[in-house]
């Protein structure tokens, strides 16, 4: 096994055969402890292995590109651009806003947003995708030419 891994891998093996054992409901029925720890500690590894064959390589050298070369100016235009997207997104009809909301800032899935907001998860699906839709035309650059949402037909409906 050392032979494949690096020390900081080793590490992440051994911590995640230990968090295994503590997680296994079976301890009353492992008959030979031993055993059972290195057959945690193959399989753990081999799927080690099998995720580390779909990683690209890398090189060491890219921590170092990581770093934050920003300055004032870039801050700023951050900024400019997070106010921009909050007040396209407080622009949204409120469901609409509720369930942007829901799935990217508690992580929900469609079907716990449709479950919490007692409708249905094709409803959340389309309103999630209209609010994308709405977002794109308001945030894209000489998309539109006021900030308003692009008006909804009377078909539509309020959402």
């Amino acid at each position: 096994m050392r032979a494949r891994y690096c020390a900081s891998d080793l590490d992440d093996i051994a911590q995640e055969v230990f968090l295994r054992m503590l997680r296994s409901d079976r301890a009353k029925l492992v008959t030979n402890p031993q055993a059972y720890l290195f057959k945690m500690a193959v399989n753990v590894s081999t799927e080690w292995s099998s995720r580390a064959s779909r990683r690209l390589p890398h090189s060491d050298q890219w921590l170092a590109d990581l770093v934050d070369e920003s300055g004032p100016q870039s801050e700023v235009e951050r900024e400019v651009m997070e106010s921009e997207l909050e007040r396209a997104v407080e622009s949204l009809p409120p469901r609409a806003r509720s369930i942007l909301k829901l799935h990217y800032l508690e992580g929900l899935t469609h079907e716990a947003i449709a479950s919490r907001l007692s409708t249905t998860r094709r409803v959340v699906k389309r309103d999630l995708i209209r609010a994308y839709a709405d977002l794109r035309e308001v945030l894209t650059p000489g998309a539109a030419t006021d900030s308003a949402l692009p008006a909804r037909t009377a078909a539509e409906g309020s959402r």
